[in-house]
């Protein structure tokens, strides 16, 4: 145990222990929100509990054994964990082993266990994009070299997702790919161009499904009495909950929406039952502790020396950061409903695990972080070359 915690900044500290609590208060508010579904899931009282226990149990000591490998093994893993993720990503398509949810065949079952495959394909794309971005420095100033070969495997691999219907999973993951690229050095036109790009194909994909579009148009125009039965059932009752919650709440464990009235209580809308329980206090505490995760990994990326692990602790932070504040968004109804979880907090099991192992990639870069050194007249031309861009990235954080 000395040794996994033998860290040489306090940054690997800062990064666990946020880590760490955030776990443990998601695991209490699973506990206080799903005994309802739970129950009338014929699972007992604590089942979901039980579960998000043990997967928990799982993903902490992967995320530690994570934080033990060099940045060497990832840069090395990168290409076979991009295929390993998009064939488990294919499986969903599989009869008899892909399995609708909620809408989205995004799921496959295996022996009895689920599994959501595009949570690893995040992890798997964040640290193959990053692994080519690291390698092309020199080079990205040409739009060629920012396409490929990073477009084509990206649009595949949210192409993916988007046929199984998951549009959430699929907006965090084009969330993920333009944080890459612009921690990465790519110039602000390239981006621009390919936000139009995806701004276009979004218009068109929401129009193609009246689910979404009627979603699009009760975020847009408000609720109607026709709608509440409907699509306004679920961020009504949100509201509701968050309304009675006041500023201290009504108690741990005292919701009255988890009593089956607010679907996906203990998942997408648990920020929800955290605000009834636990009132706006509580709520702003929780935005706080995401607050606190963002400032790690941005000391983090400002210490670190090597392009590719600021590169992937960028796409980490945007990832958890980014879907923490989608989910808020969603459930205070700045955003359409997408179907997102609360990282670190909601109950699911596999999002759970691929959130600890790629918090685990970056405390492994944490572990070897130094003082971020100054070009030198002494350093060869490539090395001040390498040192500027570096610089550059830098700055942008």
């Amino acid at each position: 145990m000395r040794r996994i915690f033998a860290a040489e900044n306090s940054n690997y500290f800062l990064l666990f222990g946020v880590t760490l609590f955030l776990v443990i208060f998601g695991l209490v508010m699973v506990l206080s929100s799903s005994t309802i579904e739970s129950y009338i899931a014929e699972q007992g009282f604590f089942g979901r509990f039980a579960r998000q226990g043990l997967f928990a149990v799982i993903g902490i000591p992967l995320m530690l054994v994570a934080s033990r490998l060099p940045a060497v093994f990832w840069r090395k893993w990168a290409w076979p964990a991009l295929l390993i993720g998009g064939g488990l990503q294919l499986l969903v398509f599989v009869p008899g082993i892909g399995i609708v949810s909620g809408g989205n065949r995004n799921w496959i079952a295996i022996g009895g266990f689920t599994a959501q495959p595009s949570e690893f394909v995040k992890i798997a794309l964040i640290v193959w994009v990053a692994w080519i971005l690291s390698t092309k420095q020199s080079v990205l100033e040409d739009w060629r070299h920012v396409l490929l070969p990073i477009a084509p495997i990206s649009a595949a691999a949210i192409g993916f997702v988007l046929i199984g219907g998951d549009l959430g999973t699929a907006a965090v993951m084009i969330l993920i790919l333009f944080g890459l690229l612009y921690f990465g050095g790519v110039r602000f036109r390239f981006l621009a161009v390919g936000a139009a790009a995806v701004a276009v194909l979004a218009y068109l994909f929401s129009k193609a499904n009246s689910s979404r579009t009627s979603r699009i148009e009760i975020w847009l125009n408000g609720c109607t009495a026709d709608d509440y039965s409907g699509y306004c059932w679920q961020p009504e009752h949100a509201n509701w909950a968050l309304a009675a919650g006041g500023w201290f709440g009504k108690g741990l464990g005292n919701s009255v929406a988890k009593w089956n009235w607010l679907p996906a209580a203990s998942s997408d809308y648990i920020f929800a039952i955290i605000g009834e329980e636990l009132g706006l206090i509580g709520a702003i505490v929780v935005l706080v502790l995401f607050i606190v995760l963002a400032i790690a990994f941005v000391r983090i990326i400002r210490a670190s020396t090597d392009s590719f692990a600021r590169i992937v602790t960028s796409g980490v932070m945007v990832w958890v950061i980014g879907q923490a504040f989608v989910n808020i968004a969603v459930v205070l109804g700045v955003l359409p409903v997408l179907g997102v979880p609360l990282p670190l907090i909601s109950a699911g099991g596999t999002a759970l695990i691929a959130n600890l192992l790629g918090i685990g990639i970056v405390l492994s870069f944490a572990r070897t972080t130094r003082a971020f050194p100054e070009p030198t007249i002494e350093q060869s031309p490539a090395e001040r070359s390498r040192m500027l861009a570096a610089q550059r990235l830098r700055s942008r954080v």
